[in-house]
């Protein structure tokens, strides 16, 4: 007795292209290596503003100079995500969404929503024009979501997810596009006091996370905001902080973490079968800036591809900036983002840090849950 098959299906093309895709699924499942899904900004973006107008790009030079040539990274080689993926045995970084390639088996590894200039809020990165925020990508990982219902089956895909790392790492421009100038600064404070902001935040940000889990993420990294009042473009733009960092803008931040931090462990207790770890990445951040030196660093508060600004932070990255000889020697790269060198110390903490990196768990040990 033959084997019945959907009229669909009786397509050999389309059987053949199933039965590749279950196969995929089957031998990435027995890795061990899990599939990791990217939300966050220009910290983790590899290349999603390639494909859409924004003025928010890194796919030009000198961007990804060690990384053998600009990808849409903004750094000068690997980000956080592309080294923690590596760092698990994954042999190709995971894809930007918008790439024409990403699709078929290749999305059962793992996707990158991320986009630069993005943020919490919808509005923010609004002087870029174009970019993806945390509601859109979302979206994107809903129809992949669908995508691989249709590839590999509902109970597969519900096995994939479970298994999966979902990483989030967003909020920064949300702060400098509100806290960094001066002049902006003054009027946020004067009709959205720092605490009435960070609500804000947090009310969408539960949301946004709530959906995630609803969609089928169980294992949720969240990266927490860096020291923002520390990178040369916040520092160039309030000179009266001298060689400090701006605390203002620090203090504001290290409300919104620690609220983060309670979500995370609100939402690990009410959404069953949920893991939620807090990555502490502006302790982290804090820890190279202050002991830069017993790191191998020169430079922790100047950009290494610079233009203009006693910091170098008054003009973003591009063919016309003088670069730094030895970028291993320089914490930033360029006004906002870290060197790969200062990704690869972020990274490895995640992966392996004890409790005051990222807790309650690091990522070795969930991958094992």
């Amino acid at each position: 007795m033959g084997v019945f098959l959907p009229h669909e299906l009786h397509s050999p093309g389309l059987v053949f292209q199933i039965l590749i895709n279950f196969l995929v699924f089957r031998i990435c499942f027995s890795k061990n290596v899990p599939s990791i899904f990217v939300f966050g900004d220009s910290l983790v973006d590899v290349g999603n503003n390639n494909y859409i107008l924004s003025l928010a790009k890194a796919n030009y030079d000198p961007n990804g100079i060690d990384f053998g040539k600009p990808s849409g990274r903004y750094t000068n080689g690997r980000t956080i995500v592309d080294i923690i993926g590596q760092e698990l045995g994954l042999k190709d970084f995971f894809p930007p969404y918008l790439a024409p390639t990403t699709s078929g088996p290749v999305v059962l590894q793992g996707v990158n929503y991320a986009s630069g200039g993005s943020g919490i809020l919808n509005f923010t990165g609004k002087i870029f024009g174009g970019r993806i925020n945390f509601d859109a990508q979302i979206d994107n990982f809903a129809d992949t979501r669908q995508d691989i219902i249709s590839s590999i089956g509902l109970p597969d895909t519900v096995q994939l997810f479970q298994t999966a790392l979902f990483a989030i790492a967003i909020g920064s421009n949300d702060f400098i596009d509100s806290y960094s100038a001066p002049e902006v600064s003054t009027a946020v404070h004067m009709f959205v006091p720092p605490n009435v902001f960070v609500a804000t935040l947090i009310s969408k940000f539960r949301i946004q996370l709530t959906r995630l889990y609803n969609l089928g993420a169980r294992r949720i990294i969240v990266a927490n905001v860096g020291p923002v009042g520390c990178i040369p473009f916040v520092r160039d733009l309030n000179p009266d902080a001298g060689d400090n960092c701006v605390e203002f803008i620090n203090d504001a931040i290290q409300q919104f973490n620690n609220q983060v931090k309670c979500l995370i462990n609100e939402l690990s207790t009410t959404l069953e079968g949920s893991t939620f770890v807090y990555a502490d990445v502006y302790s982290i951040v804090e820890d190279i800036l202050q002991n830069y030196e017993s790191y191998g660093f020169d430079s922790a508060d100047s950009a290494c591809c610079h233009v203009a600004g006693r910091f170098g932070g008054l003009i973003p990255c591009g063919p016309t900036s003088m670069v730094c000889s030895d970028r291993s020697k320089y914490v930033f790269w360029d006004p906002f983002h870290p060197t790969e060198a200062a990704n690869t110390i972020i990274a490895r903490r995640i992966l392996n840090g004890d409790a005051n990196d990222i807790s309650p768990i690091n990522v070795q040990k969930l991958i094992q849950i």
